[in-house]
């Protein structure tokens, strides 16, 4: 009697054990497909900088004209290239030096554009970054300097000078029978190479709203953001359509609309887009959003090849006969209508996925997959917009 009431114990502890692990493991399981689910929804959510532009916080191009000089006989040829000679003359007689109807041969300076773009609110005397192009018949910049260069901006005024040694990822040589020439030598970078003469007069501290600007423009997007900001700040943003947000200093905020914009940028926010199919025709690329959907439809495809082969024969007189030699055609043409072509049918609702894993199914190159969407499009069973480029 007492070893049963002792394995009856025993018993019970055993299964409290199991009870225990069993619990265990479904908790652990049901905490992995938790986070597991979890993550594809937060990975849809992007940011609200990343997907707006701030209306006033913008960059601002510049260009300028100038003059690069130490190249080893790579620069432009002064008789092709008229503005390389006015521009070197000009140059020198400011420096005290007449040139003026002298011939002059020299082939180590070259004209160029120089392009930079000035990143809101740059402080003067703050450095940029500049891009250098050669405008006339130059071989190579390699070596050069860029000379003293003015760069302006779209009203006319000098916002930085550009100067220094000019630096490029190419190279071109050339000897008598061959030439070898890698990347673009006519093009180069001088990181640094511009001093912020002026700054921009915006004082966005003052405002008391701004408005945001979609970089992708959509309606359910704008209400997301809008509706994200409201949350967080109740009352400060209006979504005006489906480009623009109106983000608004709310009545008792005790700082400014710079404050409030950090306070929102790192919000989250999961975008919406347009089912849309983009092709490239010239490159053959095709991009097909996540939310393209087909409607029931079959698709066959076939290449239609017609083959021509020219083997001309020679047909020789017989030795006493007094003939002429004479070149008789002999073509032969294949035609491959592609008889081995099969149908494949799509449901209604069939995914991206889907559709692409149909068309390499049917061993579809790109190019004929252009003609197929296209098709499909016309027969009104593809529910996305075609953008060609």
């Amino acid at each position: 009697m007492r070893s049963n009431m002792q394995l009856e114990n025993n018993l019970s502890a055993e299964n409290i054990n199991q009870i225990i692990k069993a619990t265990f493991v479904y908790t652990l399981v049901l905490a992995i497909l938790l986070v597991a689910f979890s993550i594809p929804a937060s990975a849809k959510t992007t940011r609200i900088k990343d997907i707006v532009d701030f209306e006033g916080v913008r960059d601002n191009q510049l260009v300028g004209y100038g003059l690069v000089v130490g190249l080893n006989g790579t620069g432009d040829s002064l008789n092709n290239s008229p503005f390389t000679e006015q521009s070197l003359t000009a140059m020198l007689e400011r420096l005290g030096v007449s040139t003026r109807d002298q011939n002059m041969n020299t082939a180590n300076v070259a004209a160029v554009m120089v392009t930079a773009t000035l990143p809101p609110f740059t402080n003067q005397g703050a450095d940029i970054d500049v891009n250098i192009s050669a405008l006339g018949d130059s071989d190579s910049l390699q070596g050069g300097t860029l000379l003293v260069t003015p760069l302006m901006a779209a009203d006319g005024e000098v916002y930085a000078v550009a100067q220094g040694p000019v630096i490029i990822s190419g190279f071109s040589v050339e000897g008598q029978a061959g030439t070898v020439t890698q990347n673009i030598p006519t093009a180069g970078r001088i990181p640094a190479g511009a001093i912020v003469e002026r700054e921009i007069d915006f004082k966005l501290d003052e405002l008391q709203q701004v408005r945001l600007a979609l970089k992708n423009p959509d309606f359910t997007t704008a209400r997301r953001i809008s509706a994200a900001i409201n949350n967080k700040i109740a009352g400060s943003s209006v979504y005006e359509n489906s480009a623009s947000v109106v983000l608004k200093l709310p009545k008792g905020y005790k700082g400014n609309i710079v404050e409030l914009i950090t306070s929102i940028e790192q919000l989250p926010v999961q975008p919406d887009q347009v089912a849309r199919v983009v092709i490239d025709e010239r490159s053959g690329v095709i991009v097909m959003g996540a939310d393209v959907k087909i409607s029931t439809v079959a698709i066959a495809q076939a290449n239609l090849t017609v083959k021509v082969t020219e083997t001309p024969q020679v047909a020789q007189p017989n030795p006493f006969g007094g003939g002429e030699t004479q070149v008789v055609p002999r073509t032969a043409i294949d035609v491959n209508t592609g008889d081995d072509v099969r149908l494949a049918v799509m449901e209604t609702g069939v995914t991206l996925q889907d559709l692409v894993t149909g068309l390499n199914r049917l061993g579809v190159a790109p190019r004929d997959v252009i003609s197929i969407l296209q098709a499909i499009k016309a027969a009104g069973a593809l529910q996305a917009d075609i953008e060609t480029l």
